[in-house]
This record gives structure tokens, sequence and C-alpha cells, in this order.
């Protein structure tokens, strides 16, 4: 009868207790200030990303060796594949260049796709400037 008399006390004290904590809250407010170059490196970034001049990103090369053929790989395969392909001009020979991925791991995904068309496609280490 004690214990049970100890324990309802207990009870009371925590909830009445847990009903002033709401009398006693804190307001608070955070203002974040921002850097006004970093909305401009943002930008930036995203133009350069569009425009593939971040040279960081992996590629998959399907050809390399003169125009009239890079000409008909590149197109056959725009047929087959919906990846981003392009022909880059190394002297005195033309590469032809498919893909835009963000690490080894997507253009290893693609390049198994790729590879059932295109037998001699890889992926060469990519350019870091």
């Amino acid at each position: 009868m004690q214990k049970m008399k100890i324990s309802k006390l207990h009870i009371a004290c925590f909830l009445a207790g847990f009903s002033f904590v709401n009398l006693f809250a804190q307001d608070a407010s955070v203002s974040i200030s921002e850097n006004d170059k970093i909305s401009k490196l943002l930008s930036v970034n995203d133009e350069m990303t569009k425009n593939n001049e971040i040279h960081n990103r992996f590629k998959i090369q399907l050809f390399y060796g003169n125009n009239g053929e890079a000409n008909k790989v590149i197109q056959e395969y725009r047929d087959l594949f919906d990846y981003a392909s392009e022909i880059v001009y190394e002297s005195p020979n033309y590469k032809v260049w498919v893909g835009n991925f963000r690490n080894r791991l997507e253009a290893d995904r693609a390049l198994l796709k790729i590879k059932e068309s295109f037998p001699s496609a890889f992926i060469p280490k990519p350019e870091r400037k």
C-alpha cells in the first residue's frame, strides 16, 4: 500500500512537470547569411556542366580512326542508344565518345549495354584539369 502511494505521487509530479514545460519554452530564430559569390559559383558550375566543360567525367569510347568511319559509327550508335554522343578530333584521328557519367559505376553499367552492339567499346581514363 505504501509503495502504491509513492508511485502515484511520482506519476503526479512527473505529469505536473511536463505540463509546465510549455510555459517556459524558449523562442528562437535563426538567420542565415550567404555570400553573394556562392550563387555566382553555383550558376557557373551549372553552365559548365551543361556545356560538358567539367573534365572529370567518365565517357565511353566507341571508335578511333578516320572521319568517315566515325560518322558511320556515331549514326549507328544514335539509332540504338540515347546517351549523349560526340565526335572529338585528336590529330590525326577522330574519336567517338558517348555519355557523360559522374562516376565509374554509372559508366560501367552503360558499357555493359553498349558492348552488346559495340564490342570494342571501352572507358578511357578521364581527363583531369
